[in-house]
């Protein structure tokens, strides 16, 4: 047990971590400080249900507008700088917060703008934080280092909603936004203490252009990652109806005030990490579509049970239920989603799924905001409730992906022969393959090539397809298109084991006596077609 513990707190030792570790458990504690105080000042401003899924929504609209590109972003600029330029921002937006309800001069308005301006920093910054961390650790302790951020996160989700409670029922809303600018300042000060080495250049960078669509090109041709979203998403539509008008429950349906809003986001956070230390025993007992099942069913309970305005001490009891449903729900799906993408589309992968997520969210919060102002928090809590129920036993027949296969690079691809240099941006490139199969494998042959498909779609093609020789039965060609050489060459390196298996069980069909011939052919500009 000892040495398990030690290893998963051993990339704390690792002195970079620890710093932005520790940096970031305070800049998202004052982050959950920051929207407690917004959350609960605009109960002050107006008390309908829509005003306050207003700025939930504000919160998360920009992720799922920004997710992409953010994620792209995180991918060709240094991250380092990056993330400096989004806490200074970030920084900014709360100083003005500060300034502006120290004035008395915030608005609805003011708020919801102010907050969409948060979520926009939130959403820039969101890959990049998960993109650096393998920069920062040894592959072996990876694992344990994702694991200490969730722990991080959770940390503060305990200890910053309590706290910003505290600070705003004992000295208001300007210090509680005071003491978040004094957050952002500390990451930004361990950020500028790390050293960052530059990143190398060996002529296949990506430009912003490019990489966007490589992104939308594997997400569209994952089935896989498919999955993994219309779960997420059917999940948080239903159970954002507990966040969106949970600042009403507390002061409307409990009569508790700023402290108490406080408390009950603080049991949501102790409960998450009680979740979490959970949850590796429960992986070992129950599979993914199982934990997400019973954290649903468990969420939709704790829903119903608030909407019948439960004593205190109960509601802080189902809170902390609450918190240990949503990280194994949260985790469960994410884990999933990071299992299914490789190394070199995993923060653009991760950027979707947030996008999703966030879109999630921000739809569930204005939709369950607008019904809760017709029919009340209560029924609209049981309505959210029962909806969540049947979603979870409706979709637990679509099977989450295991993410077992090895995704890591084969880098099995020869160089491609080329008679000269070939300019990177020249295309597009037209690829043939062409294999000799029996008559009597031609079936087998087919689904075995129409598997390898999305493959060769993932890794960069935007074109794929399989011919056959009307004058030679046994002559096939495979062929796909990439947009240019140097997407092609980029291809040769995302290849992963997986793939390379898939293309094995391929070639096993073709009987001819050298292997499958390849081709590569290169698009002639019109201008040079009459040479």
């Amino acid at each position: 047990m000892s040495g398990n513990t030690s290893g998963s707190f051993a990339p704390l030792r690792r002195p970079v971590f620890a710093a932005l570790w520790a940096a970031t458990v305070l800049g998202n504690t004052g982050s959950f400080m920051r929207d407690v105080a917004s959350a609960w000042l605009v109960t002050d401003l107006s008390p309908s249900p829509a005003a306050v899924a207003a700025i939930q929504a504000a919160a998360t609209l920009p992720v799922f507008l920004l997710a992409i590109p953010a994620g792209v972003l995180s991918d060709i600029l240094d991250r380092r700088r990056f993330l400096v330029a989004i806490q200074i921002m970030l920084a900014l937006v709360s100083l003005s917060l500060l300034l502006l309800s120290r004035g008395g001069l915030l608005s609805i308005e003011l708020l919801v703008a102010l907050t969409f301006a948060g979520g926009i920093g939130a959403a820039l910054v969101g890959p990049t934080w998960q993109a650096i961390v393998p920069e920062l650790v040894p592959k072996p302790e990876l694992r344990n280092a994702v694991a200490l951020n969730s722990l991080g996160f959770n940390i503060a989700r305990a200890i910053g909603p309590a706290l910003g409670g505290l600070l705003l029922a004992s000295f208001g809303p300007a210090t509680t936004y005071g003491a978040d600018v004094a957050s952002y300042a500390l990451v930004i000060a361990a950020l500028l203490w790390w050293k960052r080495a530059p990143a190398g250049d060996d002529g296949l960078s990506e430009s912003f252009g490019g990489a966007f669509r490589a992104g939308l090109r594997y997400a569209r041709a994952s089935r896989e990652l498919h999955v993994a979203l219309l779960r997420a998403a059917v999940f948080f539509v239903f159970a954002s109806g507990v966040w969106a008008l949970l600042p009403l429950v507390a002061r409307q349906l409990l009569g508790g005030g700023a402290g108490f809003y406080g408390l009950l986001l603080g049991a949501v956070g102790a409960g998450a990490i009680g979740g979490a230390m959970l949850l590796p025993g429960l992986r070992d007992r129950y599979s993914s579509d199982a934990l997400v099942l019973g954290a649903s069913l468990i969420a939709a309970g704790v829903m119903a049970a608030l909407s019948m305005a439960p004593p205190k001490p109960v509601a802080v009891a189902l809170l902390l239920l609450l918190g240990a449903a949503w990280i194994a729900a949260l985790t469960t799906l994410n884990g999933v989603a990071q299992a299914i993408l490789p190394n070199w589309v995993r923060g653009r992968g991760l950027a979707i799924y947030l996008m999703v997520f966030n879109g999630a969210m921000t739809v569930g919060s204005l939709g369950w905001g607008a019904i809760g102002s017709g029919i009340g928090v209560p029924a609209t809590l049981l309505l959210a409730a029962a909806g969540l129920a049947v979603i979870a036993l409706v979709f637990h027949r679509v099977k989450l992906p295991s993410g077992e296969s090895d995704l890591a690079a084969s880098n099995h691809w020869p160089e491609p022969l080329i008679a000269e240099t070939v300019a990177h941006d020249r295309g597009p490139v037209l690829i043939l393959i062409e294999y000799r199969v029996r008559k009597s494998d031609r079936t087998a042959f087919l689904r075995a090539l129409h598997q390898l498909s999305p493959v060769r779609l993932r890794d960069g093609a935007y074109a794929w397809g399989v011919t056959e020789d009307a004058g030679d039965a046994e002559r096939y060609v495979e062929w796909f298109m990439v947009e240019s050489w140097a997407e092609h060459l980029r291809q040769h390196r995302r290849v992963s084991h997986a793939g390379a298996d898939l293309q094995t069980e391929v070639v096993r069909f073709h009987v001819g006596e050298a292997p499958p011939k390849v081709d590569h052919f290169l698009s002639i500009p019109q201008r040079h077609a009459h040479g």
